[in-house]
């Protein structure tokens, strides 16, 4: 993974060292009332830069040039908070666009000159603040194995990392959802292919992209669309993150029952599909056994015919 320095140079990540990520969660979903949502997390300057995808160096020269603010200081150390983790997010969405440092800086210094910084950290943070509170993981290859049960062979991590489901830090491999790993690892355990998993997960991945995109575009549409392509007026900006913080859990949770639905679905269809086979088979097999008993029965059943010696007429010899 690389980021640009603000002279356009790629820097690689530095190797993510092994450290719990500290993250005090400040209840779910909407903030409380009065609560700095940006102040609900807490990060080093290596664990911020790790889940920003970017390196330290380019932590710090964003910082020096005004385009996050400094961290809070703790004696002699600086706490990060979702806030910067959620600027860093931006920045780099901007710099993927192909937009310089320069530009992205005064977009940010006008917006915040017109705005309160506050009410513009706490929109930002709203909507680019992360949406799980699940924490990465680093593994060595033994551990993967062992995790596996075996089954892990080393070929496929060259299309774990393709896919992003892993990442290389060195001698070690960081992945991003240590639940999704625990899943995989358990399939595979059943006896499914770990290539035949990843298929289903990047299809998976491809149609929820689609349908949560349509998702985004309605509240870009419907709750940002009356501000035109611009930013919303500072009087707006408290109402639309108070609004988006309620819209997160919601849209959990319509993905979640219709993957529910789905799931019940077809798995009552496949195990019917299945039943019905079984007992197609069963009926095949019964009818002709049934078939052949009746035959017996009835054989076994019918009258017999008796031979009777002729009888004279009566007054013959």
């Amino acid at each position: 993974m690389s980021s640009r320095t603000p002279h356009g140079t790629i820097l690689p990540m530095s190797p993510n060292p092994q450290k719990a990520i500290k993250k005090t969660r400040v209840g779910a979903g909407k903030p409380a009332k009065g609560a700095q949502t940006a102040e609900s997390s807490e990060y080093t300057v290596e664990q911020l830069a790790q889940l920003a995808n970017t390196t330290i160096r380019n932590v710090r020269a964003y910082q020096d040039r005004g385009l996050i603010p400094p961290p809070e200081r703790r004696g002699r150390s600086g706490v990060y908070g979702e806030m910067h983790l959620s600027r860093l997010r931006i920045i780099g969405t901007l710099l993927s666009r192909g937009y310089t440092l320069a530009s992205i800086g005064e977009l940010i210094g006008a917006w915040e000159q017109g705005h309160d910084l506050g009410s513009f950290m706490g929109l930002e943070s709203a909507v680019s603040s992360p949406w799980s509170d699940e924490q990465p993981a680093t593994y060595s290859l033994q551990e993967l194995i062992d995790l596996f049960g075996g089954r892990f062979d080393p070929i496929w991590l060259a299309k774990a990392c393709e896919f992003g489901l892993l990442s290389s830090e060195g001698a070690r491999f960081r992945a991003r959802s240590p639940g999704l790993l625990q899943a995989g690892a358990e399939l595979v355990r059943a006896g499914i292919p770990l290539p035949a998993i990843i298929e289903v997960i990047m299809s998976l991945r491809g149609n929820l992209t689609q349908t949560l995109e349509l998702v985004v575009h309605l509240v870009d549409r419907h709750v940002f669309g009356a501000f035109g392509d611009g930013l919303p007026p500072a009087a707006e900006a408290p109402r639309l993150r108070d609004l988006i913080w309620r819209l997160r859990p919601m849209v959990e949770v319509v993905v979640k029952a219709e993957v529910a639905r789905a799931l019940e679905t077809i798995a009552t269809r496949h195990l019917g599909d299945r039943l019905g086979h079984v007992l197609d088979r069963f009926v095949e097999k019964r009818v002709p056994q049934a078939l052949d008993g009746r035959a017996q029965t009835v054989a076994k059943s019918a009258p017999t015919a008796k031979l009777k010696a002729p009888t004279r007429a009566r007054g013959s010899r």
